[in-house]
């Protein structure tokens, strides 16, 4: 992805979170140089991947298969398996309207999928078998706390306020229809390096950056060589 598509996304998704009563913590307007000059205060923010990110699943084509998100609160893996501490993350995410997240599960991650306004937001569903997507198994999952047997390629359609849970193993595709949807994500820890596995081999979870234009925010991928 260009940077300066970045950027620009980055100013739009901001205000459309806002245009739904939505604000983002302090630090999604800091710049690199803010971020770096905090550097010693910004530990927890950096090792639990919190802020922006976004990405084209490593397709080049963001505007097809694209998804843009921030990270508000993350816990940590090793509280998550002992069964104490911070056993919880929170994303805010924008759907586009078209704009699909392809099919994938998660290893460990449970989470609920929030249609917090905006257009319908679709997901298809499929079962799994011996940690395959198998498009020959339905699912089962929660709908507002109400159960749903869904047969396989099921397109649940998620209205404005409407959620669905999600478990490992239930292989989910998801877009917005009629218009973009702001979606929240509540789930257990979040790790986004090692914990989706995708249907299509050739998807990865983080994009490349063209640097035509310097960051105007850093997004989660970038620490590493931003804040190191």
């Amino acid at each position: 992805m260009l940077r300066s598509d970045i950027n620009r996304i980055l100013r739009e998704a901001q205000a459309f979170m806002a245009s739904h009563g939505y604000i983002l913590p302090p630090f999604a307007n800091w710049t690199p140089a803010e971020m770096q000059a905090r550097r010693g205060e910004i530990g927890n923010i950096i090792d639990a991947g919190l802020g922006w990110d976004m990405t084209d699943f490593g397709l080049g084509d963001f505007a097809r298969t694209g998804l843009l998100l921030f990270t508000t609160r993350n816990g940590r893996l090793a509280d998550l398996k002992r069964g104490g501490g911070m056993l919880y993350a929170e994303k805010a995410m924008i759907s586009r309207e078209h704009q699909v997240t392809p099919s994938h599960t998660h290893v460990l991650k449970t989470e609920d999928i929030i249609n917090r306004g905006g257009g319908t937001l679709v997901i298809e569903l499929f079962g799994d078998t011996d940690g395959r997507c198998d498009r020959t198994r339905g699912t089962t999952v929660l709908c507002d706390g109400i159960e749903r047997v869904l047969p396989p390629g099921a397109k649940l359609a998620l209205a404005p306020g409407e959620s669905v849970t999600l478990r490992p193993g239930d292989w989910h595709a998801f877009w917005a229809e009629t218009a973009d949807v702001f979606v929240a994500e509540v789930s257990t820890v979040n790790d986004d390096t090692a914990d989706n596995i995708f249907e299509n081999p050739d998807v990865t979870r983080f994009s490349g950056i063209e640097e035509d234009e310097a960051p105007a925010r850093l997004l989660v991928s970038d620490y590493a060589a931003w804040l190191s």
